[in-house]
């Protein structure tokens, strides 16, 4: 039967059926329609707050099948979107309407011991990245979250334990592998079609679909000393004016993230701090253990810590330690700065915005960056933004949809608070779906942003991958 599509423009269009029979026969994975066992699953992501239904789900089961989901886009001029971990805060892995292509499945991960290097498929999770590389005692430089999927993450810059040490995500990129508007398989890379290289790291998907990422590694585990110390929130002006002196002078293989928030029924929290306002620091040293020791002696002193979990523990459980924080199905709203420091004034609001919690799920983190990134020039990568040395993330998270208009004012609230402190930049990855062009200016910078126009005219002139709205052309 024929299928109701929402076009690139906005109108509507009927795809026949034999134009739906022709597309099935060429393409080896699943086609999931609205009347299909699993489409409302399939069409979950990770943020409740998203609810949105494709008019086809296309479940790709290699590069080839992503070749004629872009070809059938084209062809008929499709609204469309890519799925790899569908982890974005944003939900652009889902469109209404469209044709939805799904790299979800495509989770190989080759890793190359001697070169120090991997090739992961676009479907796969950093879980998925880190089990194989740890194995040889190596790691990329991705995200805090395991559940987060590699793909948005890295086209978004992306950043982590290890980013203080070697950059962005984006800035570790060997090559990837790139479907192109045109529907044409191409390297992208310093050497090859370097132009394209250069707007996909950190550019957002706005150019081609990368189905896969060759990433340089870096030795970091299989051990390292890691965990979070916690405080009751009488500590927090303490703790963060001492983390600032902290932050400054540890060495980049010391990475920290304060976190203001309620405490949760967690095991390695007391039970008398159960629902109660607490402050805490996660941290991970990739270096030697009694060297982070020592360093994280005076944190320590500090106050009259009710919990302190560092310890040496695996990375693959360093990397995860923060995902029962964000379970897929609670509806979330996130707002974001990039920080040139934890001056005292930002100190103060975010104390002031955390005792303002409307939902004990909420918290505002401060996730330490400065290091590797701040010596590359900002015209590097359209990822940019290399005068930050923290992110703030004001981030809302809550159960109930009658409860949405709160905690959204929460968060915005904070945001406009927190916004002279800012070094004016933000993360694009963190951006919701209202955001307009001023804040697509403030990921990028307005040098950058012209550049990525005029390589969005040239690979994608007719806007097929409109990933990121009013970012381009």
């Amino acid at each position: 039967m024929p299928l109701t599509f929402k076009r690139l423009d906005g109108t509507v269009t009927e795809v026949s059926s034999e134009a739906l029979q022709a597309f099935k026969a060429a393409f080896r994975g699943t086609l999931v329609s609205p009347q299909d066992a699993g489409y409302d699953e399939m069409r979950q992501v990770w943020n409740a707050m998203i609810d949105r239904r494709p008019a086809l789900i296309a479940r790709c089961s290699g590069t080839v099948d992503v070749v004629r989901a872009v070809e059938f886009a084209r062809q008929h001029r499709l609204a469309n979107s890519v799925r790899g971990g569908g982890h974005n805060i944003a939900g652009l892995a889902v469109c209404e309407g469209g044709l939805m292509i799904d790299l979800s499945l495509l989770r190989g991960v080759w890793v190359d011991p001697v070169a120090r290097t991997c090739r992961a498929q676009a479907g796969c999770t950093l879980a998925d990245v880190d089990r194989e590389t740890q194995w040889h005692g190596l790691a990329a430089v991705l995200g805090f979250v395991s559940a987060t999927g590699i793909a948005g993450l890295t086209v978004g810059g992306g950043f982590g334990y290890l980013t203080r040490r070697h950059g962005w995500t984006c800035d570790t990129l060997v090559s990837m592998e790139v479907v192109t508007a045109e529907g044409r398989v191409v390297r992208a890379s310093a050497e090859e079609n370097a132009d394209l290289f250069w707007a996909l790291r950190g550019g957002s998907g706005n150019f081609g679909i990368v189905t896969s990422f060759e990433y340089r590694l870096f030795e970091a585990g299989p051990a390292v000393l890691g965990g979070a110390i916690a405080w009751r929130a009488d500590d927090s002006r303490a703790v963060l004016e001492a983390l600032r002196s902290f932050a400054a002078g540890t060495p980049r293989e010391l990475t920290s993230v304060a976190v203001l928030r309620i405490a949760p029924p967690a095991p390695w929290l007391p039970k008398e701090v159960h629902g109660q306002p607490i402050c805490a620091v996660f941290v991970c040293h990739t270096g030697d253990e009694a060297e982070g020791q020592a360093l994280l002696a005076p944190l320590r002193a500090v106050g009259r810590p009710v919990a302190d979990i560092v310890t040496r523990r695996p990375y693959t459980q360093m990397q995860s330690l923060l995902d029962a924080t964000q379970p897929k199905g609670r509806r979330y709203y996130w707002k974001s700065h990039y920080l040139p420091g934890l001056d005292g004034k930002v100190v103060d609001l975010a104390i002031e915005h955390a005792a303002r919690l409307k939902s004990p799920h909420s918290a505002i983190l401060m996730f330490q960056i400065g290091g590797a990134l701040n010596e590359l020039p900002a015209a590097h990568s359209p990822a940019g933004n290399r005068d930050a040395a923290f992110v703030l993330n004001i981030a809302a998270s809550w159960e109930r949809p009658e409860d949405d208009e709160a905690n959204v004012r929460w968060a915005r609230e904070c945001f406009e608070a927190t916004r002279p402190c800012s070094t004016g930049g933000t993360y694009v990855n963190f951006l919701t779906a209202e955001e307009g062009r001023e804040r697509i200016e403030a990921a990028y910078g307005a040098q950058n942003l012209r550049r990525l126009a005029e390589l969005k005219r040239r690979f994608d002139p007719d806007n097929l991958f409109a990933h990121t709205k009013g970012v381009l052309g």
